[in-house]
């Protein structure tokens, strides 16, 4: 069988860079419906088109909608031996759609990963995240070490203080990604993480499913959790 994972946690938890060190341990892909959406702005088929319209529309995304593209990825060879979904499923109806349709192949969830992170620790690691041209991420909160910071005045006032960061040594400008500068869009991304998390843990809580991973250790103590657990599954 092969090893399929599902990743839960809010913004800033490490996702991102867990999913990668799985990949490169375990040699399963990382799915994540976002990716996958956006991915559909450059093609032509009717499914994209649908999505496109969707999105255009500002509308949400329906659970059948979703699961048609992910079931659409799941058909691709990289994925005959397991993979890490990654924002799906959203709801218990998308997480009963994907234990049916992996059931038919054979294959079943075998953990859901659940990366534990403080909301307020969550905001800082959102909110302070800056990056360098090289993809190299820091955080102006807990790498001081590392790089300089302070916050800019507008010269009339006219918007809140904008923040400026740079590494120290080669005095390169750090980038912030638009929606991490806006508190109130981080705000947001965690009240529905909230909201839309308690009912899809409970789904698999009642499975045996869950295992939560304390996300708040450092980059190396949440991969070794998170290998013990996958250790067991093989």
């Amino acid at each position: 069988m092969g090893l399929y994972i599902i990743l839960i946690g809010v913004q800033g938890a490490g996702k991102g860079v867990q999913a990668q060190f799985i990949t490169r341990d375990y040699g399963i892909p990382q799915i994540s419906t976002g990716d996958l959406f956006r991915a559909m702005k450059t093609r032509t088929d009717a499914l994209a088109q649908e999505i496109q319209r969707i999105m255009a529309e500002g509308k949400l995304i329906s659970d059948d909608i979703t699961n048609r593209v992910v079931e659409e990825r799941l058909q691709q060879p990289d994925v005959a031996h397991g993979a890490i979904f990654d924002g799906y499923p959203r709801t218990p109806d998308q997480a009963a759609w994907l234990e049916q349709h992996l059931a038919k192949k054979g294959e079943k969830i075998g953990a859901v990963l659940y990366m534990k992170l403080d909301f307020y620790d969550a905001f800082r690691r959102a909110f302070g995240r800056v990056r360098a041209a090289s993809g190299d991420a820091f955080n102006v909160y807990s790498q001081a070490e590392a790089i300089e910071w302070k916050w800019v005045d507008h010269p009339e006032k006219a918007h809140p203080p904008r923040l400026e960061a740079w590494l120290k040594g080669s005095n390169e400008k750090l980038e912030r990604r638009p929606d991490d500068a806006s508190a109130d869009a981080i705000i947001k991304r965690i009240d529905i993480f909230r909201a839309t998390t308690a009912p899809l843990l409970d789904y698999y809580r009642a499975k045996g499913l869950v295992h939560e991973v304390d996300a708040a250790a450092s980059i190396e103590a949440v991969t070794d959790q998170i290998k013990s657990i996958l250790d067991t599954l093989r």
